[in-house]
């Protein structure tokens, strides 16, 4: 054996016992990692839509803002008046422990800061544009974060798993083998003992 066990029935009882908790914990790791990687793939369906919005959203947003720096001028002043978002709230959910973040921003409807005299609707329009990046830009940080975390997570557990199946489970099976031939060997030198004593009473008895 590569681990030196006494080769009792306490000892095969107590492998065997632990070989079945291993094969559980594989199993429960398997589906642990089946159910991380599936929600991680939708999240990644979910990444790729995002991103398909968010450049179209700052592509509509960067020309409202350069047809309204035409009309205008460069708005650099006009553009320290819009307020600083605090509405950005990060709570946390538990997929199979892992924490994903859940980012949400305040539902309120967007407000120009501007005033009608200095300003006029193209540059409403570049704001709102750029109000709909912000929201789009809070859920793909959200979704990319949780990607992240799930990846690790999956990583981790996959790691663990291959350590239960490819490592530990053979060296126990190994070592209840070793220890059932062992006992089997011990069970037969008793019995071809016991058998020599029987003959040789009864050749005495004779």
């Amino acid at each position: 054996m590569s681990e030196q066990i006494v080769p009792t029935k306490g000892n095969l009882l107590s492998t065997k016992k632990t070989l079945e908790l291993s094969r559980s914990g594989f199993e429960l790791l398997d589906r642990k990692r089946n159910i991380l990687i599936r929600e991680m793939m939708a999240l990644i369906d979910r990444a790729n839509q995002l991103q398909g919005k968010i450049d179209k959203a700052y592509e509509e947003a960067y020309a409202a803002l350069q047809r309204a720096n035409i009309t205008l001028g460069i708005v650099k002043e006009l553009s320290q008046t819009v307020p600083v978002e605090n509405g950005l709230n990060v709570a946390y959910r538990s997929v199979m422990g892992v924490e994903i973040p859940m980012v949400s921003l305040q539902a309120e409807k967007a407000q120009v800061p501007f005033g009608l005299m200095s300003t006029n609707i193209l540059l409403d329009r570049a704001y709102l544009k750029f109000d709909e990046v912000k929201k789009l830009t809070a859920e793909l940080a959200e979704v990319e974060n949780s990607v992240y975390r799930l990846a690790n997570a999956v990583k981790k557990t996959q790691k663990r798993a291959n350590a239960l199946k490819n490592i530990m489970i053979p060296r126990f099976e190994q070592t209840v083998k070793t220890i059932t031939e062992a006992l089997e060997e011990k069970d037969r030198e008793d019995f071809s003992r016991m058998k020599i004593i029987k003959r040789q009473k009864a050749s005495k008895t004779a």
